[in-house]
């Protein structure tokens, strides 16, 4: 860890970032692809046999993308990629995802024994929002779309409250806000609920908002890093920030910062396919040290990664402002 802290560079702005950026971004990039690809980003993460995975984002040099795993002893590099695509759209048994899937997130299912691959289907419908097992992210079984159409942006808690599964969501109509919603079987979903709406004007998060990576359990509460768009004469920025959800009834928002902690600011975050993205789908906690690993998507182009001491972040969290 010692030698992994020397490769992270501080911000040197007035403002310190709580994530620090790997000095040696980007991670990965279709270069490293063992076939060709055009992009490579946005990917989920989890610890999986005592090593870091990453889902990453593949998008094909048809604009289709699909879902290709890299693992890594240390979760910074040596990284070793399948062959071929790990999890790729099936259309001919799921006509959601005609035209690719996208944007995965992970959780581990512990009363399944099985991790819940939540991840974005997209078709001529619009993107929706669709579910797949796995014990081993060789084979998956696809319990096909959760939510219609258009909703993104989704992940699992990964245990039940009061019998039921809780799944934090974006639909596309009505504000673009975080919803929450809660099923008995996985399949079904029902007790819809706005979690974290968009500001509106000159906020960062003004113009839509959505979930980032699965929510992280704590002693305060459970952590929601989130993404939040503002739409500028320039195109849209995407920033993030953070909420605090309590641990026992998540519908409710106990904290939620009013400034961005992390925004895109590097050449890889500020130009590539998409300019102005930092997205990330994935974090990873080392509990004895701490540290939290962020994994993110740069500019829609490349995979990147950035640290925070999870103590920092909450901190900082229950010093932002109650929702009214």
């Amino acid at each position: 860890m010692a030698e992994f802290e020397t490769k992270l560079r501080a911000d040197d702005n007035t403002f310190k970032e709580l994530f620090v950026r790997y000095n040696y971004n980007p991670i990965l990039t279709a270069r490293d692809w063992p076939y060709p690809v055009n992009t490579v980003f946005n990917p989920a993460a989890t610890i999986y046999e005592g090593k870091t995975l990453l889902l990453a984002r593949v998008e094909d040099r048809r604009g289709f993308s699909h879902l290709t795993k890299a693992v890594s002893e240390d979760g910074i590099d040596n990284w070793v990629i399948d062959r071929h695509p790990t999890l790729c759209p099936d259309p001919d048994n799921h006509p959601e995802e005609k035209w690719g899937i996208e944007d995965p997130r992970i959780t581990y299912i512990d009363e399944l024994g099985k991790y819940a691959v939540v991840y974005t289907a997209y078709s001529e419908s619009g993107p929706t929002v669709s579910l797949a097992l796995t014990r081993d992210f060789v084979t998956f079984e696809r319990m096909g779309p959760i939510m219609p159409p258009e909703d993104k942006d989704a992940a699992l808690f990964p245990r039940r409250f009061g019998g039921k599964w809780l799944l934090i969501h974006r639909p596309i109509e009505h504000g673009a806000h975080i919803w929450i919603s809660s099923s008995e079987n996985l399949k079904y979903w029902g007790d819809h609920k706005i979690l974290i709406d968009t500001r509106g004007g000159a906020w960062w998060d003004g113009s839509k908002v959505g979930l980032s990576t699965p929510p992280l359990e704590t002693p305060e509460g459970w952590l929601i890093l989130y993404h939040g768009v503002r739409q500028t004469v320039a195109g849209a920025i995407y920033r993030l920030g953070l909420a605090l959800l309590d641990l026992e009834d998540p519908s409710r928002v106990l904290r939620r910062s009013d400034e961005w902690i992390f925004g895109p600011r590097e050449q890889y975050e500020k130009y590539g396919d998409v300019p102005d993205v930092v997205f990330p789908c994935g974090w990873v906690l080392d509990e004895a040290s701490g540290k939290l690993r962020m994994y993110y998507g740069g500019a829609d182009t490349c995979v990147a990664m950035a640290v925070a001491n999870l103590s920092d972040l909450i901190d900082y969290i229950l010093s932002c402002p109650q929702p009214k």
